[in-house]
């Protein structure tokens, strides 16, 4: 029987309240990228009165909080406990009464990460005179498209125990999955996420008379083509890779021919061995394609995140905590890994540990009308905050006690 396990019933319905109380007035005050001072605010605010070592970023409005524990050796073990902070650039479309207002929106459930961190720190505060080690708790702003968690790195999230942690470990919300279904899998979890910026030089002219031009919208159009026919051809479909052109830019009247065209891929693959083989086959392939046709191109391949590879160790014993506080009902391991990508990655890249999603659908909505995460309905049912902050506590201090009975006595 763990220290948590002890929790009085009266205990636990005052944080089920808290933290739903937490997390709709984060809801209604969301912000974007790494400037977040508000949801900052509000973090200190939750967290006042808990026996932390607590400092704030210096180019980000990060929160990292350190719980010391009461028990262990002289070389004490942490782990480290992550939850993002920031919103979405789009406007709120849900009807609720909490809605956000301000053109922003936590679209992506990231509301919910903060206020089940806030509930882990309170209840390994609450055993902390139980807990072998240390815990590293870590607020993280600018995970869509920042970068945050390079940026808390950099500035030391990693050692602010003293130590580097012996497992980290992060949790996503969905909410197109039934509530409180918790999901994993060793390996590849999330994809890595890299970008192909192509611009095809060639020379304009009158739109009537293209043979004595250099057709940059049409070389450009082949190039998008044959990279996605390459892509199908020359990777192994069980080490796959996703390509999207999101942009074209070309010309400005139907009549004329410009001088150049560019266009921007998001490319999402799931092992270091592809990325490399990507980085250097398709700038060649696009330059060859426009040398065969009388152009020139540039392609910049540019790696944006890594993918999310889950320890199998850690994921192993991130599903079997699911399983032995929720039931094996309550956990499933995915077949495949998510396309989307993670800036948890950056943290998983230096330190081994897991990452995984819980289930937030709401259960008043039928399930084929649940919307995605970045959808501006989506909702989520934040009845499961309390499961959610008991499961981060619990793996930090079942990591902790194993490691530290690993551990030689000095």
């Amino acid at each position: 029987m763990t220290a948590l396990a002890h929790q009085e019933p009266q205990s636990s319905d005052r944080l089920t309240a808290d933290l739903i109380a937490l997390r709709r007035e984060l809801h209604q005050v969301p912000e974007i990228g790494l400037d977040l001072p508000r949801t900052q605010g509000l973090v200190l605010e939750a967290l006042r009165g808990l026996d932390l070592e607590i400092s704030t970023g210096t180019n980000a409005t990060s929160v990292t909080a350190v719980l010391r524990g009461g028990s262990g050796t002289s070389q004490r073990p942490s782990v480290l406990l992550r939850g993002d902070m920031d919103a979405l650039p789009l406007s709120e479309r849900t009807g609720l009464p909490f809605a956000s207002r301000n053109g922003a929106m936590h679209a992506c459930g990231h509301d919910l990460h903060v206020a089940g961190l806030v509930g882990a720190a309170r209840l390994l505060s609450a055993a902390r005179a139980q807990l072998e080690g240390d815990v590293i708790f870590m607020f993280q702003p600018g995970e869509e498209g920042f970068d945050g968690a390079q940026l808390m790195i950099d500035e030391g999230v990693l050692d602010a125990a003293g130590s580097r942690p012996c497992g980290a470990y992060g949790l996503h919300v969905t909410s197109d999955a039934p509530a409180g279904l918790f999901t994993n899998r060793p390996g590849s979890y999330m994809a890595a996420f890299c970008q192909l910026d192509v611009v095809v030089n060639g020379r304009g002219g009158h739109g009537s008379r293209p043979f004595q031009t250099r057709d940059p919208i049409q070389v450009g159009a082949e190039i998008i083509g044959a990279v996605q026919t390459y892509i199908t051809r020359r990777f192994n479909v069980f080490d796959p890779v996703v390509l999207t052109v999101g942009e074209f830019h070309g010309g400005t009247a139907p009549n004329v021919i410009p001088d150049s065209a560019e266009f921007k891929a998001g490319i999402r693959c799931f092992s270091p061995e592809v990325e490399d083989r990507l980085e250097r086959e398709l700038p060649d392939l696009v330059n060859g394609i426009a040398e065969a046709h009388g152009l020139s191109a540039t392609a910049k391949f540019q790696r944006v995140l890594p993918a999310t590879i889950n320890d199998p160790h850690h994921a192993e014993f991130w599903a079997s905590t699911a399983k032995d506080l929720f039931g094996d009902n309550r956990f499933e391991t995915l077949p495949h890994p998510k396309t989307g990508s993670e800036d948890f990655s950056r943290v998983l890249d230096e330190i081994p540990g897991s990452y995984g999603h819980l289930g937030v659908g709401p259960t008043d909505i039928a399930p084929e009308d649940w919307a995605p995460l970045h959808s501006s309905r989506a909702v989520f049912d934040d009845t499961v905050l309390p499961d959610h902050a008991r499961f981060l506590a619990t793996l930090a201090e079942r990591r902790l006690a194993t490691e530290a009975a690993e551990r030689p006595i000095s």
